[in-house]
């Protein structure tokens, strides 16, 4: 199979590269730095990612280049293109103006890695370091008002260096430049398609899992449904699937959840833990400590219906990548913004392997590979929520209360934005409960309640989001019906944050 290596030195765009280079229809694979495998006749060129990192810093990613320069294409993206300069005699050095956000980059003559490009293409910048001196072979074929050295060809090598970053969507042009490289420069036919992952998936999963059993829980989102038609594909009854009543599902999901999978072929299981799962968050406030908390759980509930089947293995997850970027960093550099449970909350000592066929793959991407296995497209449309659910939903202690109370007022909200067909048009929507209380006046009487939050997010990938401008008479039609309906509520507001520099969920 044709493959583009993209060695990550820790930025948090690295999937977006691969995202790209998956949309030219090019497979690619993620690995460290300095993993660097050792090059096949299928391994078509490398792509040298960003990095949090100085090239000038102690402990900066080094990256042994002997290994692939010469024999295949390479491109290096902000920190590689800075430290493929810094090993060639150039210097590196703190912009006297650090460039972030947007740049218009302006061509300086004809490059193969160009083609196709306007002469004047608005391009995103986030780095402190600049190229200050290229070295002699270092052909400069673009520059910015601001940085002159925006992008190389080294003469005689099929090596390439650009200081801004293609992957993002802001870079208007950037999956042009990118399909030149692995299309036009590499060589790449671009046949990888949403067939071909899961048949390459399907294989993978049966190497790897053999004739052993595999547990599911299923949420009845998307990434866990995707997850389980991958798996029932690759080994059949081997896989069952559990679905657990936590205590913190929207209004109605569990017996809905159960009702959506039938048809499907799976063999479900549902679970009653609500009691253990809001027993344990007695107390407990801080947003880390109840994903740990809500993780854990999980897991052991698993534990014990694993015991009820013979011989189970391995535990499947509907892990997708913007929960590991978030949850891990890669070989150190990258930072950690929050753990999701199926990441960062599995307790030590557990007995199950992990297998995340999903892991690498965006939300759409996800939902694209649901389509083609043919997933029920009430679950394919629906919204992300979270895997600790409605815990994370009510901020500070979580009790049975408030839990109640949130999900009578976020199930309003919803039915809301299918009623008047906006559920669509959002990428993912819900009530949080605030951990606060304010004064009101209901008939001639002070009132001292709840306050709830609305969000709504537009989003392709979930890495960033920003706010839906719901129309002002929905909002003012929710807003009533949730405080008239729902008792210990007499505020609604609606979150204007984007991100970043917030995240989608509060907690």
């Amino acid at each position: 199979m044709e493959t583009i290596i993209i060695l990550d030195s820790g930025s948090q765009y690295t999937q977006l590269i691969a995202r790209r280079v998956r949309e030219a229809g090019v497979y690619c694979e993620i690995v460290p730095f300095s993993k660097m495998p050792a090059l096949t006749p299928d391994i078509k060129g490398v792509i040298l990612s960003g990095s949090p990192a100085s090239v000038n810093d102690a402990n900066a990613p080094s990256i042994a280049l002997e290994a692939f320069r010469g024999q295949v294409p390479v491109l290096g993206i902000c920190y590689g293109a800075q430290y493929m300069a810094a090993q060639a005699g150039g210097k590196v050095a703190p912009s006297s103006r650090r460039e972030y956000g947007r740049a218009t980059l302006h061509k300086v003559g004809e490059d193969p890695l160009l083609v196709g490009m306007s002469a004047a293409s608005t391009v995103w910048m986030s780095h402190g370091d600049t190229i200050e001196t290229c070295p002699a072979a270092f052909r400069i074929i673009a520059s910015t008002d601001d940085v002159r050295c925006a992008a190389f060809h080294v003469e005689g090598e099929p090596v390439w260096g650009i200081q801004f970053h293609p992957e993002v969507h802001h870079s208007e042009e950037g999956a042009v430049l990118l399909r030149n490289f692995v299309r036009g420069i590499c060589g790449c036919t671009g046949d990888w398609t949403e067939a071909n992952f899961i048949e390459s998936t399907v294989r993978q999963l049966r190497e790897r899992i053999g004739k052993d059993k595999v547990i599911l829980g299923l949420s009845g989102g998307v990434d866990s449904s995707v997850a389980a038609l991958l798996l029932q594909r690759a080994v059949g009854t081997q896989l069952h699937c559990i679905f657990v009543d936590s205590g913190l599902l929207r209004k109605n999901e569990f017996n809905q959840v159960l009702a959506s999978y039938e048809g499907m072929g799976l063999q479900v299981r549902g679970i009653h833990a609500a009691d253990r799962f809001l027993s344990d968050l007695a107390g407990v406030t801080d947003p880390e400590t109840k994903r740990k908390i809500i993780g854990r759980d999980y897991v052991e509930v698993f534990q014990a219906a694993a015991q009820e089947i013979d011989d189970v293995k391995w535990l499947a997850q509907g892990t997708i990548y913007p929960d590991v970027i978030e949850s891990t960093s890669v070989g150190g550099p990258s930072v950690t913004i929050k753990s999701h449970h199926n990441v960062g909350g599995l307790p030590k000592g557990v007995k199950f392997q992990i297998v995340e066929p999903l892991r690498l793959l965006f939300k759409d991407e996800v939902r694209r590979i649901g389509k083609a296995l043919g997933l029920d497209p009430a679950i394919l449309g629906r919204h992300p929520f979270p895997g600790p659910g409605l815990g994370i939903r009510v901020l500070g202690e979580v009790t049975p209360e408030r839990v109640a109370i949130l999900q009578e007022a976020d199930a309003i909200f919803i039915d809301a934005l299918k009623a008047q067909g906006l559920y669509d048009k959002v990428w993912q929507a819900g009530a949080i409960l605030l951990p606060v209380k304010s004064v009101g006046v209901m008939g001639d009487g002070r009132t001292y309640e709840h306050c709830i939050a609305l969000r709504a997010v537009g989003s392709v990938d979930g890495m960033t989001a920003d706010w839906i401008h719901l129309p002002y008479d929905f909002l003012a039609g929710v807003s009533s019906d949730i405080i008239n309906r729902v008792r210990g509520i007499n505020r609604v507001v609606y979150d204007i944050s984007s991100k970043p520099p917030a995240t989608i969920e509060w907690e």
